[in-house]
This record gives structure tokens, sequence and C-alpha cells, in this order.
């Protein structure tokens, strides 16, 4: 158990490290104004995506679950609220990465995109969803 839990955590590190500075990627590529720079971000943001954060985000949902179901600890998480209120917060990460997803591709295919400042902004949701369930998963609360 304690291994899949080490493992989970590991996966959990690298999907937030893609989830941080992917976005920060798009700030840079919405204010690049030459060719070479925005072909370099497109490079940059599509081998973060495939090459970490999708990975990641699938060792995370995968080693959650083993963790989860491991020994019966199912019986307690199924009836623990905080659980469900984590699981939804993860889905809202699940959505936020693929919509990072869906950015790249329109940035690869330079087609029109919100400006630097809306991804100022949109680079700052996951630090809340992961205060959110940091605090779920630490205080088990609300019960």
């Amino acid at each position: 158990m304690l291994w899949l839990k080490a493992f989970h955590i590991i996966a959990v590190v690298c999907w937030f490290a893609m989830l941080f500075y992917l976005p920060r990627l798009f700030v840079y590529h919405a204010m690049s104004e030459d060719q070479t720079s925005r072909e370099r971000f497109k490079i940059m943001e599509r081998k973060l995506y495939r090459g970490i954060g999708t990975p990641s985000m699938i060792a995370t949902i995968v080693l959650g679950f083993g963790t989860a179901f491991h020994g019966g600890a199912w019986a307690y998480y199924s009836q623990a609220s905080w659980f469900w209120i984590k699981m939804a917060l993860v889905a809202l990460l699940v959505v936020y990465h693929f919509y990072c997803g869906y950015c790249i591709k329109r940035f690869a295919r330079e087609q029109s995109m919100p400006g630097h400042v809306f991804f100022r902004v949109f680079n700052e949701l996951p630090v809340f969803l992961l205060v959110g369930a940091v605090i779920l998963v630490v205080l088990k609360q609300p019960t």
C-alpha cells in the first residue's frame, strides 16, 4: 500500500508540474511576436503535454484508484464525503488538462486564442484545486 501511495504522490507532483508550467508557456506564446518564438513554444508545449503531462495524469488516476481499492479501503472512501469532493476536484483538473490540450492544438494551427492576460489568470486555477484537494485529504473533512 505504501508503494502505491508513494508512486501516486510522485505522479501527482509530475502532473502538477505540467499543469503549472504549461499555461505559463501559453502566456509567453500569446505574447510572442516572431515566428521563431512561436514555433519554439509549439514544440515545448506539445512535448510537455504529451511527454510528461498526459502520462502523469494517467498514472495519477490509476494509482489513485489503486490506493482507494487496496485492502478494502473502498468501504471507507465510498462513505466519506471529503473523498467525493476531492474526486470532483480531480475531475475539474482532468477537464483543465484537456482544455490545455485544446489550447495546444489551437496554438499549433495558429488559430485565434485569448491573450496573455487570460492565460495569466488561467494559470492560477490549478493552484486552488490543489489546495482544496490537499486540505481534504489531510483533514478528511467533511466526513
